[in-house]
C-alpha cells in the first residue's frame, strides 16, 4: 500500500512516496479506501520536526495528514454508526507515528467516520474535518450568543473561513481584516463587516465597535497584536497554544481539535452545513503524491486560498 512519509525531519524534500503494510479494521473501527488527503499547517509542522514527540511513538517513516476522505471497504465487527462498505466518508485523523492521513488506506474509530456531504468530491469533502471541527471547538470556547460580536483574524484560510460561515448559521456579527485581494472572498462567506488591513489591529476593530469585539478567534496567529480589540470580559481563542497575560477580565482559551477526536455528531453536523450551503469546500489546487514536497512548499509560503490536496 503506497503512503508519503519521511524518515528523517528536514525540508519538503524529505517526502517520499513509501510502502506500508496493509492494516485491517478490528472491533468498532471502519477501513477506509483513502482517494484524497488535505495539506494543513499541522503538516508541515510534523515533516520539520514541530510535532516531533508526536511521531517518535514508532520508529520511521513518519506518516503526516489530518484529513482524508474516501470510500469504505471494510467494517469491523460492533459497528454501530450504520456506515457500511461502499459508503463515501470523511474523517479527521489523530495522526502520530505512521498513523498519517497521506496513506491510501487508513482504520479509523467508527465514530471518527461520517458520511461525506452529498454531491461533493472526495477532494472536496477532505477539506472539511480538521479545519472544520477546529473551528467548530473555537467557537464552542468562545461561546458568543446571538447577537454578539466575534473578530476572525486569518478569514481567507480555511480555519478563518470556516469560523466565519459557521459564526453566521448561529447570528453572530462578524468582522474580519483582510488584505483588498481578499475582500471579495471574505465577504461571500459572509462576513458583516471587513476592515483593510493596515496599521493597529485594535484600531481597525474599534472604529465599528468602540467598545471591542465580544469573542476572537485568532487563525492569523496575531497573538498580543490581536488581544486589545477584544472588550473588557470578552473571550480569545488561540489555535497554537497562545496565552495572553491575564488583562481586562479577557478569557484566554487555546483551540487544540485533537479533543474533538471522534466526535462523530460535530462533524456529521458539519457536513449537514454544506449540504444546506452555509458551509463552501474551497480547494487551492489537487497534487498526486509524488508531488507532496511541491504542496509542503506552496503552504508555507502562504497565500493559498482553500485547501492543497493530494489525490490517490
Amino acid at each position: 500500500m503506497r503512503a508519503v512519509g519521511f524518515y528523517e525531519f528536514g525540508e519538503p524534500e524529505v517526502l517520499q512516496v513509501i510502502d506500508v503494510p496493509e492494516v485491517e479494521a478490528g472491533p468498532g473501527e471502519v477501513r477506509v479506501k483513502v482517494h484524497a488527503a488535505a495539506v494543513n499547517p499541522t503538516d508541515i509542522m510534523s515533516r520539520d520536526g514541530g510535532h516531533a514527540e508526536r511521531l517518535k511513538v514508532d520508529p520511521p517513516p513518519y506518516i503526516p495528514g489530518m484529513d482524508i476522505a474516501g470510500v469504505v471497504d471494510q467494517v469491523g465487527d460492533g459497528v454501530s454508526t450504520g456506515v457500511k462498505v461502499g459508503d463515501s466518508v470523511m474523517a479527521m485523523v489523530v495522526s502520530k507515528g505512521t498513523h498519517g492521513a497521506y496513506r491510501e488506506q487508513i482504520v479509523l474509530n467508527e465514530r471518527a467516520v461520517v458520511p461525506a456531504p452529498a454531491g461533493t468530491t472526495h477532494v472536496e469533502a477532505c477539506t472539511l474535518p480538521m479545519n472544520g471541527l477546529t473551528a467548530r471547538q473555537s467557537l464552542d470556547l468562545l461561546g458568543l450568543s446571538l447577537g454578539q460580536s466575534l473578530a476572525v483574524t486569518g478569514a481567507p484560510g480555511a480555519y478563518g473561513g470556516y469560523v466565519v460561515q459557521i459564526a453566521k448559521t448561529e447570528g453572530l456579527t462578524v468582522i474580519v481584516d483582510a488584505a483588498e485581494s481578499d475582500e471579495e472572498l471574505v465577504r461571500s462567506l459572509g462576513a458583516d463587516i471587513v476592515v483593510r488591513r493596515r496599521g493597529d489591529y485594535d484600531s481597525l476593530i474599534r472604529e465599528h465597535l468602540p467598545d471591542g469585539v465580544d469573542g476572537l478567534a485568532d487563525g492569523a496567529l496575531f497573538n498580543e497584536r490581536a488581544i486589545p480589540a477584544v472588550r473588557d470580559g470578552g473571550i480569545f481563542t488561540s489555535i497554537r497554544g497562545f496565552v495572553g497575560e491575564p488583562q481586562r477580565d479577557i478569557t484566554f482559551t487555546t483551540t487544540f481539535v485533537r479533543s474533538y477526536d471522534c466526535e462523530y455528531e460535530k462533524l456529521d453536523r458539519l457536513r449537514q452545513l454544506v449540504e444546506d450551503g452555509a458551509i463552501t469546500l474551497r480547494v487551492a489546487d489537487v497534487v498526486p503524491p509524488e508531488r507532496v514536497g511541491e504542496a509542503h512548499r506552496r503552504l508555507d509560503a502562504g497565500g493559498t486560498r482553500g485547501r492543497l490536496v493530494i489525490e490517490f
